[in-house]
């Protein structure tokens, strides 16, 4: 049998320091209950008590820093998931009350658009009137034509006047059976059926002439070489002539803005400020007579 002393002395050493470390837990373990047991007893010298507790404090503190943090780390985490989901709710209570304002607006433009085409039916007493919606409105000719919601169905035909707000705004030039094409008096196409109107002055006396262009600019019809003597004035009312017979006689197109002289001084160029606002249709009527 070989005798290695190397080796046992380390199993020695290694055992001793075990049973240092057991007699040292069993000694604290000793002395908290100690302190425990006599911490009311006032005969007790405060030293050892003083100790008892200073050990029980320390082992605590062991313990309970990294209970302590864990928790805190995931207080930390829970706190944030918390703040993101209300960060969220809040942007989704904001996205709604910004939909809910705009289809509020929508609404009121609407309802605006509504009482002042109630309005005008009430006064079309000679004619059969049928509201309808304005479907659509390519950029391209925004101020020459537009497709209404109504079409044979509802009684709709060609070269009836359509009207908007206060005033005329153009003609049925196509007829399905659910929807209608209207050709607007601010059409500035050559291909275009212009309009015959009239202008009565403050004495009752009367100019003819047609629409003969549109200034978008301006918001202005145009009513050119016109040759008449009889005076015309800012103010004065136009309306339709009903000739040529597309369009009904007396439906209200607007005022003269301005009158100008051309470059010859041998006629003139009316300006007239329309009834119905062109750029802003989306209730119309049709009318007939």
């Amino acid at each position: 049998m070989n005798f290695r002393p190397g080796v046992h002395y380390a199993k020695v050493f290694s055992n001793r320091k075990l049973v240092i470390a057991i007699v040292v837990f069993i000694i604290s373990f000793g002395l908290m209950s100690v302190s425990v047991a006599i911490r009311d007893k006032k005969s007790t010298p405060p030293l050892i008590q003083q100790f008892g507790n200073d050990v029980a404090g320390a082992v605590d503190r062991v313990i309970a820093w990294p209970v302590n943090g864990l928790q805190s780390a995931t207080n930390s985490v829970s706190d944030l998931l918390n703040t993101y989901q209300e960060n969220q709710k809040l942007k989704k209570q904001v996205d709604q009350l910004a939909q809910a304002k705009v289809s509020a607006q929508t609404t009121r433009a609407e309802n605006k658009q509504l009482r002042k085409q109630l309005k005008l039916n009430n006064s079309l007493s000679d004619y059969t009137t049928v509201t309808a919606n304005v479907l659509t409105r390519t950029p391209s000719s925004w101020m020459n034509q537009l497709v209404i919601s109504k079409g044979a169905t509802s009684g709709v035909k060609k070269n009836m006047p359509v009207m908007s707000q206060k005033g005329l705004i153009g003609r049925v030039v196509e007829v399905n059976q659910t929807n209608s094409k209207v050709e607007l008096i601010s059409n500035t196409s050559s291909s275009s059926n212009k309009f015959a109107i009239q202008i009565t002055n403050s004495a009752g006396k009367t100019v003819n002439g047609i629409i003969s262009g549109y200034d978008k600019s301006n918001n202005l019809l145009e009513m050119g070489s016109v040759t008449s003597n009889v005076k015309i004035k800012k103010g004065d009312k136009v309306v339709t002539s009903g000739l040529g017979g597309n369009t009904p006689k007396g439906l209200y197109v607007g005022t003269v803005a301005s009158v100008k002289q051309d470059d010859y001084g041998l006629a003139s160029e009316v300006e007239i400020t329309p009834a119905a606002d062109l750029s802003d249709l989306t209730v119309v009527t049709v009318a007939e007579q």
